[in-house]
């Protein structure tokens, strides 16, 4: 039988492999900081710490690219 931490892991590469398929940087974006947000319980669950602190700077890196997508007026590159 398959354990929770394993379910946790498979259920996180899915998440991510599907945000690949997602049309538009926004929402793969978003499917991925979730997907990452979910492999880093994975990651404590299974005591595993390269994966707790890769997926803790992906989550970061994911939600500052978020962060200037929603700040950034198309069509400019102002800054401020």
């Amino acid at each position: 039988m398959i354990q929770l931490a394993d379910a946790i892991g498979y259920f996180a590469l899915l998440l991510n492999l599907y945000s690949m398929s997602a049309r538009g940087e926004k929402r793969l974006r978003i499917i991925s900081l979730v997907a990452n947000c979910i492999y880093i319980l994975y990651g404590l669950l299974i005591d595993a710490w390269p994966i707790t602190i890769g997926c803790t700077i992906a989550v970061f890196l994911h939600a500052y690219r978020l962060y200037k997508m929603k700040t950034t007026v198309y069509g400019t590159n102002s800054i401020g």
